[in-house]
């Protein structure tokens, strides 16, 4: 793992939940600061469930970053991947909504 600085590895083993919602919904909520992670709690809590110890480093990382450093994360995926939520997710216009759901999973974990 990489210290106290997030990585672009430390990410991509979330992939599946920063899909979740398809990007078209995802920019409707991002434009709305609006909790997604409300809408797909069982699939969320499915899978933090599953996580192993390194895993769960990974994701108090995460949930510890400041939301510039994981916007800058977001864009070198996007760039990686061409995956369009990590492009709504790296909008500087959408750091209330990243705030507003990395609390609520923040509750969950």
């Amino acid at each position: 793992m990489s210290g106290s600085e997030i990585t672009y590895e430390d990410v991509r083993e979330y992939e599946k939940l920063f899909t979740l919602a398809p990007s078209f919904l995802m920019q409707s909520f991002a434009r709305r600061n609006s909790n997604i992670v409300s809408k797909f709690k069982p699939q969320i809590l499915s899978h933090l469930a599953g996580l192993n110890a390194n895993q769960k480093d990974k994701l108090d990382l995460i949930l510890n970053s400041d939301v510039e450093s994981l916007q800058k994360i977001m864009d070198e995926a996007y760039r990686k991947t061409h995956i369009k939520q990590y492009k709504i997710l790296a909008d500087p216009k959408h750091k209330e909504f990243i705030k507003i759901n990395l609390d609520e999973i923040r509750k969950l974990v």
